[in-house]
């Protein structure tokens, strides 16, 4: 069989194929996580982001190539999640590039345009790594420049390309030590090379072994996922301390000053009066959050230190009446300021998992959450969306997961609005950097000051192993409890709590102030009390704060700064 040109029909089979394969294999490739934790998403990112890509090539009416290649391109980068998702859109955008004006595609076209693909790839990386997505297509694309001087058979020019990727996937492990360590290839490379092979079976007309989802199949798949983080709702009763209350104070100013400012004496006085007290502070200002009974006590402390520049407070039983008065919001419902409200000047949009989470963002000035986080991370069209949607005159967003930056810069790249990224890959990091949020401020310097103080937080969580694994020096086996730090497993032990202790432990040093502990769905308050007290055990002077966050796949997030 010898073809030399690709037409509409041709591209179209080809895309339609990826799709298939990509959600035929997405549990595989989910399976290749380095870290042997239920929440690999690498498959499902890159299934769902290009069943969006073929999504809207299906609706395209073209028949020109590089109409298709620029709806795929499209379709890939709105419908994008995670790095590889993203990466992935960003070779089809170089595709489509360097396709251009074309009806159909000779096989130097089809090359070069892969060639861009490529390119482009790790143009989109700020720093690309090698072992990865980037080395399959690069090798991959270098593969078919070279058999493209030898034919122009496109079959015989893809099955090189082919062979080439999954050589290129075979020595992943050799360019990644923790690949080689774990015994995996690199799951987005893998991804990848899915693509092609399902590219060179509907160019040959090998069967598509799977059906791709159609358009409402897959928004079904969307909302399964995000219905993954439903919890139960907290009854308003047992809300303790119920008003969450904010300030910020200028020190020294103001007619109502008696006390120089002391750290110490201004903390402890405020911790008799509730908890989840929060106290960050410069030589010119301290902000302040804490739920308390008696919020009219911490504005007039405050002001006995300096003149109050904002102030906050929210009713929190109130709140949650009004939570409770819809049992199942949608993901839009939650991500959504309610319609009767004025829209802030600037969106503060953060990502979450866990209504407990969700609505502690909130009381520390969050305006709109995208349900989403680890194994279900929202597309450049979910944050978009919720940007566009805001009514805000510009936006902030934390992504608090690493592998939602690259959405996430994609996204303030096609908004309507300004919109700048703080960095933020943990919920923790986003507690302290909300506090460090400045109304008043502009969008870059806030940009400054939230990301400024990111290193200054350690994350740990805790969850379970779900098979045997070598990793970090450790020995690990399915069902061990494993405590991880800023991404290294620092602890593996038999149970939850001896895991969350010993993680807990390697995290403390002696600038340690504060502990914050978020329980989800598999963990629970009277876990969260214990560990309280081991934690006071090793430093009494240490403020332990537990929330309960409702979050998925870790019983435990904690955090010490």
């Amino acid at each position: 069989m010898v073809v030399t040109t690709i037409t509409n029909l041709e591209f179209g089979k080809m895309v339609q194929a990826a799709a298939a394969k990509l959600n035929q294999q997405a549990e595989f490739i989910n399976s290749l996580n380095v870290f042997p934790v239920p929440d690999g998403d690498t498959g499902t990112n890159m299934s769902m982001s290009m069943t969006s890509g073929a999504k809207y090539e299906r609706e395209a009416t073209s028949t020109a190539v590089g109409e298709l290649a620029s709806a795929v391109a499209k379709g890939l980068l709105m419908g994008a999640r995670g790095n590889s998702g993203v990466i992935l859109s960003q070779i089809f955008r170089g595709f489509a590039k360097g396709c251009e004006g074309k009806v159909t595609l000779s096989a130097k076209e089809f090359v070069d345009a892969y060639a861009n693909g490529a390119k482009t790839a790790y143009k989109a990386v700020m720093k690309p790594t090698e072992g990865t997505i980037l080395t399959v297509v690069r090798e991959s694309a270098q593969a078919g420049l070279n058999k493209v001087k030898e034919s122009d058979d496109l079959v015989v020019i893809l099955k090189a390309i082919v062979e080439a990727a999954d050589a290129a996937l075979e020595k992943t492990p050799d360019l990644l030590p923790v690949l080689k360590e774990v015994g995996v290839v690199d799951s987005g490379g893998q991804g990848l090379a899915f693509v092609l092979h399902a590219f060179y079976g509907a160019l040959t007309g090998e069967e598509i072994e799977t059906e791709i989802p159609d358009n409402a199949q897959m928004d079904e798949m969307i909302n399964a996922k995000h219905h993954q983080s439903a919890q139960g709702k907290l009854n308003p009763e047992d809300i303790k301390y119920g008003y969450c209350t904010q300030m910020m104070v200028r020190i020294g100013k103001g007619k109502q000053v008696t006390q120089k400012f002391d750290y110490k004496t201004f903390y402890d006085y405020l911790a008799k009066l509730g908890d989840s007290l929060l106290v960050i502070n410069d030589d010119e200002v301290v902000k302040v959050h804490v739920h308390t009974e008696h919020p009219g006590k911490v504005l007039t402390w405050g002001q006995q230190f300096g003149d109050l520049q904002t102030v906050k407070i929210d009713n929190m039983r109130w709140q949650q009446e009004e939570i409770m008065k819809d049992d199942d919001p949608t993901p839009v419902e939650v991500a959504q300021e309610a319609k009767d409200e004025v829209p802030a000047e600037t969106a503060v949009i953060a990502v979450a998992s866990g209504d407990g989470i969700s609505k502690l963002l909130k009381s520390l000035g969050v305006t709109h959450v995208i349900t989403g986080g680890q194994t279900m991370n929202p597309s450049i069209q979910d944050i978009t969306d919720a940007i566009n949607q805001s009514g805000a005159k510009q936006a902030l967003v934390l992504p608090d997961n690493g592998n939602i930056f690259m959405a996430a810069d994609q996204a303030a790249e096609v908004a309507e609005i300004p919109v700048k990224i703080v960095h933020t890959k943990t919920i923790a990091q986003a507690m302290s950097a909300l506090l460090e949020y400045n109304p008043e401020a502009d969008l870059v310097d806030n940009q400054k000051a939230m990301e400024s103080v990111l290193e200054n937080v350690a994350s740990g969580e805790v969850t379970v192993a779900v098979r045997d694994t070598q990793l970090n020096g450790k020995t690990i086996k399915k069902d061990d409890y494993m405590g991880i730090v800023d991404g290294k497993i620092v602890a593996v032990e038999k149970t939850i709590e001896d895991a969350a202790e010993a993680m807990v432990t390697s995290m403390l040093d002696e600038d340690s102030e504060i502990v914050t502990i978020l329980y989800g769905a598999d963990g629970d308050q009277a876990g969260a009390e214990t560990l309280r007290k081991k934690i006071l055990a090793q430093d009494d002077e240490l403020d332990v704060q537990i929330y309960e966050g409702d979050q998925p796949v870790y019983p435990y997030l904690i955090s010490v700064e």
